[in-house]
């Protein structure tokens, strides 16, 4: 005969075990790898205006234009010199090196004897006045010219003192009329400017073009004490943002140092170097390789992003706190279209929170199982 009494006391133990992992399964939440959006954006929702030390920015379409005023961030900034166009030939400058000869008819001249049908004057350095000076003429400004209007002025004078003077001149341009291509590309070095209209495009080509190795490119210029810079990608887009190079110019190219991170319930928790001048919220998705679809909330993508106390104001030309949370609901339409034109800074933090359901969903199955083995003792 079954002892009800037995079966009685089964049962409540098993009640009694029911109620207490329920209990305890509803006052600890199950191990999660990321946060939800509402616990991250919590103190947001305080009656106490001290506790908001940061604003939620929702992206949408209406508030784009807003966020684009805003003052950028990260990343250090660089003017650069649109291109102006030159006359394409070579000109003499202080500190170039010049060979003159002379040549003549003349037996027994000025310059030659007999049997002599030219004189070489050698390798003439110009002064930092722009001057040679030649024997018989004195003192010749070549500065500022080209090589065949100064080769032209010298035979004039010469042929005052020896008529049948005819002169063959040259130069080699000096470090005033050199520019160097310091790295960044195969082969570094100082190239002579071929003529006063060469630009920096064609500098760097005839250093063998950029390093194969370097993500998003960035240009530099050194001219005098100021220093300009251009990423690759803008350079090869604007044709009038080739710049035409002077003397004493020196160029590099450099790897892009901007960076975002993405962590939470995304498909990668990692460093995202800049490989393109500009990313957006979408394109920044897709380098992270998406949202964990078993895990996060799509209407949960949030840009953590912390601008200077400079940029903070009070009215809507810049945030009005320093720490700005912008959220993105990925699931709408409007949510999409925003995110392809919401533009990621750099240091920027995209984190991907985990969807609520996740832990409803575990905390039921954990539930079943206390269930069923409820079921079992009492059986």
């Amino acid at each position: 005969m079954r002892d009800w009494t037995t079966s009685r006391g089964r049962t409540a133990a098993a009640r009694a075990l029911i109620l207490g992992l329920t209990l305890g399964l509803a006052a600890c939440a199950p191990p999660r790898g990321a946060a939800i959006q509402s616990e991250i954006l919590e103190t947001r929702t305080g009656q106490d205006a001290a506790l908001r030390d940061f604003a939620v920015a929702p992206v949408t379409r209406t508030l784009l234009p807003v966020y684009a005023a805003w003052p950028r961030i990260g990343g250090e900034s660089y003017p650069w010199i649109e291109r102006v166009d030159q006359p394409n030939n070579r000109i003499i400058a202080a500190g170039d090196t010049v060979s003159v000869r002379i040549w003549s008819t003349e037996e027994n001249g000025l310059l030659t004897t007999t049997g002599q049908r030219a004189v070489d004057l050698g390798q003439i350095r110009v002064g930092a006045s722009g001057s040679i000076f030649l024997p018989y003429v004195g003192s010749v400004r070549v500065s500022g010219m080209s090589p065949e209007t100064a080769r032209d002025r010298i035979e004039e004078l010469y042929t005052a003192v020896t008529p049948s003077a005819q002169v063959q001149f040259d130069f080699v341009e000096g470090r005033q009329n050199t520019v160097s291509l310091v790295g960044g590309v195969a082969t570094p070095g100082s190239y002579p400017l071929p003529d006063r209209d060469f630009s920096i495009m064609g500098l760097i080509a005839e250093g063998g073009g950029v390093a194969a190795t370097i993500d998003n490119p960035q240009v530099r210029l050194h001219r005098g004490d100021r220093i300009f810079g251009i990423s690759m990608e803008r350079l090869l887009d604007s044709p009038r943002l080739d710049t035409t190079l002077v003397g004493g110019d020196q160029v590099y190219i450099e790897e892009d140092d901007r960076f975002f991170i993405s962590l939470g319930a995304a498909g990668a928790e990692t460093l995202h170097p800049f490989r393109r001048e500009r990313i957006t919220a979408l394109e920044a998705m897709a380098m992270i390789g998406g949202v964990n679809e078993t895990r996060a909330d799509p209407q949960g993508i949030l840009i953590l992003r912390r601008y200077p106390a400079s940029a903070v104001r009070a009215d809507a030309s810049g945030p009005d706190h320093m720490r700005v949370v912008f959220t993105l609901d990925m699931t709408s339409a409007d949510g999409l279209f925003s995110a392809g034109e919401f533009q990621i800074m750099p240091g920027d933090l995209v984190y991907v929170t985990e969807s609520p359901i996740t832990s409803t969903v575990t905390v039921l199955g954990l539930i079943g199982t206390v269930f069923g083995l409820a079921t079992q003792v009492s059986g």
